[in-house]
């Protein structure tokens, strides 16, 4: 099966602060703001969810096909996909612009100040769904606004069944914005707390929801996961992971997991175990694309997790 992942492809640029914020800002001169702090190290991953969802599909020996905007600074991320075998073919680049970036820097506290500039992401609805390219399921995650509602609507009129995720770019849509997705989607997924404010905005439960579309997935962090279809409430518990150093891409992980089981045909069951055993494995490292493993691997670690084969 063929899958067109449309999302960003981003670097995520991490720095620790060796102290607290709250040492260095004045709440009675937060009106007049301006503060400096050192930061030793920083660290540069490669990011964005289209190429983390391709990423993870690669280790469970699928392939996706990104549809992404990158900027002109592409060039060491696009060498770095392609050794990985990720076909290009629908990522553009956009010359005199940045590929989006994040800046993160975060105190002993684990607070975070966070700057992201979109860059080349802004221009994602220059990208149009290949209607005739064989594609038979298509992924909507976080990207440029316009660029997600369009993409929307070329899915639906190639009559091309879609996945989507609005994660981070919630803010951005309203509640029409949203019951509009929920029209031409097949699958709607969502963690719990966008779970609600999609909830609030479209009037609709997750119930209403899922009557509207085959299947949505609501993720609960260490709780696992929920996936409403057919009238049942199916409920997906949690890998246990060995060690919780990064959150950082998990979602995406996830992501994966369920294309995968989508590609494959598998019962739900099945995917959301799937899909939570990558969001589990990908918390054990920093980073959204610095795990790996063999499907050796996985299926060992799949049967010991949940008792029963992959």
């Amino acid at each position: 099966m063929t899958v067109l992942i449309c999302g960003s492809i981003a670097y995520d640029n991490i720095m620790v602060f060796q102290g607290q914020f709250k040492d260095h800002i004045l709440p009675d001169k937060i009106h007049m703001l301006n503060v400096s702090f050192l930061v030793p190290t920083m660290r540069r991953n490669y990011g964005g969810c289209a190429a983390n969802i391709a990423y993870n599909l690669k280790l469970l020996d699928a392939s996706g096909l990104p549809m992404a905007t990158a900027g002109h600074d592409f060039g060491e991320y696009r060498t770095r996909m392609e050794k990985q075998r990720i076909d290009l073919r629908y990522v553009k680049t956009i010359p005199g612009e940045f590929t989006a970036q994040a800046f993160i820097t975060t105190d002993l506290d684990d607070n975070q100040i966070t700057a992201f500039h979109p860059g080349a992401m802004n221009h994602s609805h220059t990208q149009r769904v290949p209607a005739n390219a064989g594609i038979k399921l298509g992924f909507i995650s976080p990207d440029g606004r316009d660029g997600m509602i369009q993409h929307a609507e070329q899915f639906a009129a190639a009559g091309i069944p879609f996945v989507f995720d609005p994660g981070q770019s919630l803010p951005l849509f309203d509640g029409d914005d949203l019951n509009g997705f929920v029209e031409k989607a097949s699958y709607v997924t969502m963690n719990d707390y966008e779970g609600q404010l999609i909830s609030e905005r479209t009037r609709m439960s997750h119930e209403d929801i899922a009557k509207r579309v085959r299947a949505v997935i609501v993720t609960r962090g260490g709780e696992g996961s929920v996936i409403y279809t057919g009238g049942k409430e199916i409920k997906i518990p949690c890998a246990k992971a060995s060690a919780l150093k990064d959150p950082t891409g998990c979602g995406d992980a996830h992501r994966a997991g369920l294309i995968y089981g989508l590609m494959n045909g598998m019962d739900w069951e099945t995917t959301g175990r799937v899909a939570s055993l990558m969001g589990t494995i990908k918390i054990e490292n920093e980073g959204p694309q610095n795990h790996t493993f063999t499907m050796a691997d996985f299926s060992a670690r799949f049967k010991e997790a949940f008792g029963r084969s992959l």
